[in-house]
């Protein structure tokens, strides 16, 4: 077992995404929205021709009323037959016209849209592989997917889907109010004395849909985590019978999100008729103050038909404006998420110096690391020498600081103080790349990608290796004889982390993995501690094989496979206690000798 402090409890990234107090939520949601406008700027000429597109079908809808008068007028009242012959031939080429418009808008801000969400998916993910480790101590590995997977898709209602609702809904409106106030100014002045009391309800609504979609991004992401964790671990679930227990979780979370939907529901569909109650006592007010005029001959039977087409009109796009808000608010709200990931710190790496091959001499300099959320040091004062192409052997009881001594060699957690060498560079001097690039890991917890055993052995910056150094190595890690009998040989794939596999065979793979890149420093972290007897000795022969002539670090718990390290360091609360021979520390009959005696006695 390895001793990193795991967090009490996992926190959903996207909680910290919250607008603070102290700013105004115009402001923020402002902010916002520039800044996802300011992601879809390499696809301007396609955005500026979608929204031409959008400019066309909007001054096409007072052109519909428009037409009406003359028709009116001219064919039914007058009688003109140059009227009767070009009305219809003027609707075809308004329909078609405006057909066309609003295909090429929709595709475009389709088109944007979709290259948003590539690039907002490409930038999280490229975030999420270079964040530090404690980053993923404090996450939720199902919240983190959520994010990628179905938060990101919500952006676009926000940059794309809501702009092209609100641009040409908007330019539809004011064609429509400009056709109004040319036919009758003083009806047109009532329709828009309403209009701020529309926007005063819209605005509060607004923040209320702000707090409830962002409430329900971040159950979306509890979600997923109870899922990723009852999936994971299905056996366990099984055999103690926490069945009922998962799906209580399960029901308590989906049933926040059923609230969180209801509730957006709720706001955003008292919002349409409030507004739509407003805008009807003024159209019934105009429609009162219209027939007053016709009745004096103020107004023509084409101009009245035509004004109230056109007033007609306009609530389709209000309607769709006062809609708009809760697509909005639910996309700002995700990208608050989105974007809290992509400004999220990666790890800090300030080291200049290009180290090509190690010799493998490492010291640990009054090495002391605390974790947040521990009270206790993990590491205590460590000074330790380990000379090139030794091997040292760490023990000591479950948190006494071994897996914490390793981890710091490759730089997965920085907040210690003291100093820690490799070759007699202080490793944070050391280009992080660099650094890594000299160090191997096979731990207990074997890592295998659902893909080929051949691309899990070259994996990484060892994936150009070619097929016969991939074959020497999984023969050097004694995996080749099971390699073999699979179906597909090398190219046959291990499933979900190896699922298809034993795990000696996965531990094999682990190893050649290590074995074709040949650093000079290599970890073990517990590396035979889950096999069966016949497993660990194909697993130990082949960690041998692995050993020879590199620096190795070895954590177990199994004493009898340290017994030949050349030395062996016995850690407690964080302080290296013991440290010499095997034979050397029987005979000092201290902490080792014990350990040694009880195991065996078992």
């Amino acid at each position: 077992m390895t001793d990193i402090a795991s967090p009490v409890a996992k926190e959903n990234i996207g909680a910290t995404a919250a607008t603070p107090a102290h700013t105004n939520p115009d402001q923020a949601g402002l902010a916002l929205y520039f800044r996802l406008l300011h992601h879809v700027r390499p696809y301007w000429r396609m955005f500026a021709g979608s929204l031409l597109a959008m400019a066309v079908t909007a001054a096409a809808e007072p052109a519909v009323p428009a037409i009406f008068k003359p028709l009116l007028d001219g064919s039914f009242v007058h009688k003109d037959p140059v009227f009767i012959r070009i009305i219809p031939l003027l609707m075809i080429a308004l329909f078609f016209v405006r057909g066309l418009a609003d295909f090429a808008s929709t595709y475009g801000m389709n088109w944007v849209g979709s290259r948003l969400v590539m690039d907002l998916r490409a930038a999280m993910f490229d975030k999420l592989i270079a964040m530090p480790t404690r980053f993923y101590d404090n996450s939720s590995t199902g919240a983190l997917i959520a994010h990628v997977v179905f938060n990101v898709t919500q952006v676009t209602q926000s940059a794309t889907s809501a702009v092209t609702l609100l641009v040409r809904d908007t330019l539809t409106i004011a064609g429509l109010l400009a056709w109004l106030l040319w036919l009758n100014w003083k009806l047109t002045l009532i329709i828009i004395a309403i209009a701020p009391v529309a926007v005063f309800i819209i605005r509060n609504v607004s923040h209320r849909l702000r707090l409830i979609n962002r409430q329900a991004q971040q159950n979306l992401g509890e979600i997923a985590h109870v899922v990723e964790e009852s999936v994971g671990a299905h056996k366990v679930v099984k055999i103690f019978g926490g069945q009922q227990y998962e799906l209580q979780r399960f029901g308590v979370a989906v049933n926040d999100a059923r609230r969180y939907f209801m509730k957006g529901v709720t706001a955003a569909a008292a919002n349409g008729p409030v507004v739509q109650l407003v805008a009807a006592c003024g159209v019934a007010l105009v429609v009162y103050i219209a027939t007053q005029q016709a009745l004096h001959g103020e107004l023509t039977v084409g101009g009245f038909v035509s004004y109230m087409i056109a007033m007609l009109m306009i609530f389709g796009p209000v309607k769709r404006l006062t809609g708009i808000n809760e697509q909005l608010q639910r996309g700002l709200a995700a990208a608050e998420v989105v974007f809290d990931v992509i400004d999220g710190e990666t790890e800090i790496d300030h080291g200049t110096l290009e180290l090509k091959r190690a010799r493998g001499a490492i010291s640990y300099r009054d090495v002391t690391l605390r974790y947040p959320e521990k009270k206790i040091p993990a590491l205590n004062q460590i000074d330790l020498d380990i000379k090139p192409g030794e091997t040292l052997a760490l023990v000591g009881a479950s948190g006494s600081g071994k897996t914490s001594l390793v981890n710091l060699l490759p730089r997965f957690y920085t907040e210690y103080s003291g100093q820690i060498l490799l070759d007699g560079h202080d490793i944070t001097q050391i280009r992080l790349e660099a650094l890594r690039a000299n160090i191997a890991l096979v731990s207990q917890d074997v890592v295998l990608f659902n893909d080929t055993i051949a691309a899990n052995i070259a994996y990484g910056q060892q994936a150009t290796a070619t097929e016969a150094e991939i074959i020497g190595a999984a023969e050097a890690a004694h995996a080749m004889e099971f390699i073999r009998e699979q179906p597909q040989g090398l190219q046959t794939r291990v499933g979900e982390n190896g699922v298809k596999l034993s795990g000696g065979q996965r531990q094999r793979i682990a190893i050649a993995r290590a074995l074709l890149k040949n650093a000079p420093v290599l970890i073990l972290d517990e590396a035979t501690s889950a096999l069966d007897t016949e497993s660990e000795r194909h697993v130990q022969a082949a960690l041998e094989t692995l050993m020879r002539g590199r620096t190795t670090l070895v954590i177990a718990h199994r004493l009898s496979t340290i017994e030949n390290a050349d030395r062996i360091a016995v850690m407690q609360q964080g302080r290296i206690i013991e440290i010499g021979k095997h034979a050397e520390l029987i005979a000092h009959n201290g902490v080792y000798a014990q350990l040694h005696r009880l195991q065996f006695q078992q």
